[in-house]
């Protein structure tokens, strides 16, 4: 299981295309995006019953899709990796995290 400790304070804010979507296996849930410079992405989501229940589902958001992403970056900077709280498509914005503002 994934705790906060290896991730940063600070609020991290970032948008991105979806290149592997939504998976549901493992612990947390998880899915990848590329940025603007082609970096890939690693986000760790919620584990799969609190994804689920956001209404983020596998399937939900489609390769090639534009997302945006509030969460926290991983301390080690050469690790591209965010514990994501929000997940936001098309307007719709995923909660994975609602006890976290």
């Amino acid at each position: 299981h994934h705790g906060w400790g290896g991730n940063q304070d600070e609020e991290f804010e970032m948008s991105g295309t979806v290149v592997t979507g939504v998976s549901l296996a493992g612990p947390h849930a998880t899915m990848k995006i590329k940025d603007t410079d082609g970096k890939v992405w690693d986000l760790t989501l919620a584990p799969p019953f609190m994804t689920e229940r956001s209404g983020l589902k596998e399937g939900s958001i489609p390769v090639g899709a534009k997302v945006s992403i509030h969460g926290h970056r991983n301390r080690d900077p050469k690790k591209f990796e965010i514990k994501t709280e929000r997940v936001t498509v098309n307007g719709k914005t995923y909660n994975v995290y609602p006890d976290r503002t």
